[in-house]
């Protein structure tokens, strides 16, 4: 469920002034129908990534994914409403339920059960996170029977590592933010998340260190309903104007996210 819920006037966004995609037409007006039935927006932001979005000074939403949402509001001409949850997969579970209107997610086949996507627009890494006394030296090593490793439920990593581990045990946590502080209390051997979160958990809780490189990439995306075919081109369009035109790209600089990318433009992937 949302942790809170916060109305914006789908006014002027902070980094508006990119090249603007018009919103009239009857490709617009089907999206507008289908992104903002019930008379407003709803955009599912999600704290438990800190490369799409946290909290500000003031408390409110701020990142990348609010930055988006926001501006296609505004090219909507249609109010926003920024439904704040604290992990991936309660995101999704919005999204199936209809309870959103708009996510920010990694794309996974499992997902698209449920889901309309875009292609991505920011491409981030999941890495392992160990004690410095750890045997384990490479991803390649953590794959073995007796290691257990901790993951948000419902995350892309948790559905990654559920396809992919064959004898290492997943130890499903309930957000990704608490990973590593369960991974310590559990005696856990590996946690597995965003490397960007794992290498702030790191410095706060000292003793862990994180393997070399990563273990899978993630593509990031924005994601409707199933069925809401109208509203995924339109958005599809809009993602690639937003990473064309700069804006991605300022929006990270400017909340300062070190170690995710821009995607390339259309579905290519890194």
């Amino acid at each position: 469920m949302a942790s809170r819920r916060l109305f914006c006037a789908a006014a002027g966004a902070t980094l508006a002034g990119c090249a603007g995609m018009p919103a009239a037409g009857p490709s617009a007006a089907a999206a507008r129908a289908e992104l903002a039935g019930s008379g407003k927006l709803r955009a599912a932001i999600n704290y438990g990534n800190p490369i799409l979005a946290g909290r500000g000074a003031d408390g409110a939403p701020r990142g990348v994914s609010v930055d988006l949402a926001r501006e296609a509001a505004r090219r909507l001409a249609v109010p926003i409403e920024l439904v704040t949850f604290t992990s991936a997969g309660n995101v999704v579970e919005a999204v199936k339920g209809r309870q959103v209107d708009l996510a920010f997610v990694a794309i996974d086949p499992v997902r698209a059960a449920d889901m309309e996507y875009t292609a991505p627009y920011v491409v981030i890494e999941g890495a392992y996170l160990v004690r410095n006394a750890s045997p384990l030296q490479r991803n390649e090593e953590v794959d073995r029977a007796g290691t257990r490793v901790a993951v948000g439920r419902g995350s892309a990593y948790d559905l990654f590592l559920t396809r992919e581990l064959k004898n290492a045990t997943l130890v499903r946590v309930p957000t990704s933010p608490v990973v590593v502080d369960e991974f310590l209390k559990q005696n856990l051997e590996v946690a597995a998340g965003v490397k960007q979160q794992l290498e702030a958990d790191a410095r706060r809780a000292g003793g862990v260190r994180l393997l070399p490189g990563r273990f899978m990439v993630i593509h990031q995306a924005m994601g409707v309903p199933k069925g809401r075919t109208a509203a995924q081109a339109w958005l599809s369009a809009y993602i690639e104007d937003m990473k064309a035109s700069g804006f991605v790209a300022r929006a990270l600089q400017q909340h300062g996210i070190e170690g995710a990318a821009v995607a390339p433009p259309g579905g290519a992937r890194s």
